[in-house]
């Protein structure tokens, strides 16, 4: 409330000091400000009079006196009843009581009284001094030259803000000329531009800020009546610098701390990793607990623990851990992952049945599912094959554990993988001559094992023909697919070769001639010897397209396997 609010207010006596004060608490608090300078606050009713009826006889007093040009001395004289009662040049201003003392925050009546003095002091000798226009002249002139002096200075800055980013531009561009960089160097060095004129401005832009900052303090505290909020600008600026300042320093031992966690659990998960390499390397063995396969993700997840356990130890170290924002900060972290982890949860878990049971391996040739081709990445939420055709599948962890998984690689280096084919001839072939076919076909197919004997199984007799199950070792099972499409050729050839239909069907009554391809027509236009996968042995095993450009027919009546 500043003195020119109280200008209709009528004058109240004052009672002398020798009359005891008579006060009670009145419920509401009403701040005594002179000359734009909180000096007190009124809580207590004295004589009748409510803490806003106080205020207003002060001020009004207070106003009078200064126009007087009576400022001084401002004494404190002791009364009865526990209270004070202030003076200026001898005229009684405020009385302060007990009831008027702020308890619950520590507040004394004589510390009170001192505030109350000292603030005064200051406002009458503000309200004096704004009463000489030589001295508001004074203060205006330097507030002008301030301005000018800022102002002069963002200019600088602005300036040489725009004089550095040039001269960044022409350092990278003076630079990329000389690397000669590809296009992509190209780009990465127009992101390392604009990321260094990112970083100027933003450091002009904090100067600038300073600049405006002190300027408009500097301005603010020249003129009696603004001085109160300029003081408040600088002593905010200098309590957050000084309390930056301590609490950096306080929090240097906290961070010593987590640097020596940090350390200590960088050495021990450097130390389980080499032990866990050299199990999966094989120059170290843990015979009935831990396989060579299972020695990396099993690394990864004691690593994975050793920096959670060093993140929870480190914790009550972070500089502001115990803030209720930064507890705020993991409540919310904690809730987001508890709703949204369940799905990840289940895939991790399958993660580890897959590997701790060694199902499956990398570079092992799978059917998984419908899925069949080569694993590439056991990951932790997900499994990818790599198919014949080149594709990569990607199967999440929980479907691969619910679904049957058939590994063809696994028990290849030890009795050997067989492959089956099956084909169905009628009964009126010989099933030897069938039997001795199946064999020559796979003697002629370049891709299976020499020291694997192809094996030739009656499967099924069914009413009009009977199963033929070929089973042959692949040498390669992720060649399964180019490597059969090749026997199916041969199969075909050397049917039609000896007059052996493969055919059976539901019928009546037998053709009048053999269903068979002869010999002369094998190579029918626009087919050609060279395009034999016979005469291709070396590499019809690597090529898929080859086998299949081969043999059109092979794809169309291709024998289903097991």
């Amino acid at each position: 409330m500043g003195a020119s609010a109280y200008a209709q207010a009528p004058a109240q006596p004052v009672p002398p000091p020798s009359t005891p004060v008579v006060s009670a608490p009145s419920g509401e608090a009403v701040t005594l400000t002179f000359f734009n300078r909180p000096i007190l606050v009124f809580r207590a009713r004295v004589l009748g009079r409510g803490p806003g009826e106080r205020a207003t006889s002060a001020s009004r007093v207070l106003d009078d006196l200064v126009g007087q040009g009576q400022i001084s001395p401002v004494a404190s004289t002791p009364i009865e009843g526990g209270a004070a009662f202030i003076t200026v040049a001898g005229r009684g201003v405020i009385a302060l009581t007990s009831s008027d003392v702020d308890e619950l925050s520590g507040e004394t009546l004589q510390q009170a009284v001192a505030d109350a003095r000292n603030q005064l002091e200051v406002a009458l000798a503000e309200a004096a001094e704004a009463r000489r226009p030589v001295q508001i002249a004074r203060s205006a002139a330097m507030a002008i030259a301030a301005l000018a002096v800022g102002l002069t200075l963002m200019y600088l800055v602005h300036r040489s803000r725009r004089a550095a980013t040039a001269r960044l531009e022409k350092l990278a561009e003076r630079s990329i000329g000389k690397l000669r960089v590809a296009d992509v160097g190209l780009l990465r060095a127009s992101r390392l531009i604009d990321f260094q004129r990112r970083a100027v401005l933003f450091g002009a832009a904090i100067l600038q800020c300073v600049i405006a900052y002190s300027m408009i303090t500097f301005v603010l505290r020249r003129f009696p009546f603004t001085r109160p909020w300029g003081e408040s600008m600088r002593g905010y600026l200098i309590d957050s610098v000084v309390n930056l300042g301590l609490a950096i320093a306080g929090s240097i031992p906290r961070v010593f701390t987590i640097i020596l966690i940090f350390l200590v659990a960088r050495f021990v998960a450097r130390l389980v990793g080499l032990w866990f390499q050299a199990v999966a390397h094989g120059r170290v063995e843990a015979p009935g607990w831990l396989h060579p396969e299972t020695a990396e993700p099993t690394r990864r997840l004691l690593t994975a623990c050793v920096w959670l356990l060093g993140l929870v130890a480190a914790y009550p170290y972070f500089p502001g851990s115990q803030t209720e924002a930064f507890k705020g900060v993991s409540v919310l972290l904690g809730l987001m992952l508890t709703l949204g982890s369940s799905g990840i949860v289940t895939q991790v878990m399958s993660s580890f049945m897959i590997t701790y049971s060694r199902a499956l391996r990398v570079g092992d040739f799978v059917r998984v599912g419908e899925v069949e081709g080569t694993v590439t990445q056991l990951g932790m939420l997900s499994t990818k094959i790599k198919t014949p055709r080149n594709e990569e599948v990607t199967i999440p962890n929980a479907l691969v554990i619910s679904q049957t998984t058939t590994d063809f690689s696994r028990l290849t280096h030890a009795n050997g993988v067989l492959t089956p084919t099956s084909v169905t001839i009628g009964y009126d072939a010989p099933w030897r001559q069938v039997h001795a076919l199946l064999l020559k076909a796979a003697e002629r197919t370049p891709g299976l094992r020499a020291d694997h004997t192809p094996v030739v199984l009656q499967t099924a007799l069914e009413d009009f023909y009977v199963k033929y199950t070929l089973l042959v070792g692949l040498q390669r099972q992720e060649a399964r697919v180019p490597t059969l499409a090749v026997l199916h050729a041969n199969i075909q050839d050397v049917f039609n070769e000896y007059g052996v239909q493969i055919m059976s069907p539901h019928y009546e009554s037998d053709p009048g001639s053999r269903k068979v391809v002869p010999k002369a027509e094998w190579f029918a236009a626009p087919a050609s010897a060279d395009a034999m996968p016979s005469t291709r042995r070396t590499d019809a095993a690597d090529r898929p397209e080859s086998a299949s450009a081969a043999t059109p027919a092979a794809a169309a009546h291709e024998p289903s396997g097991d």
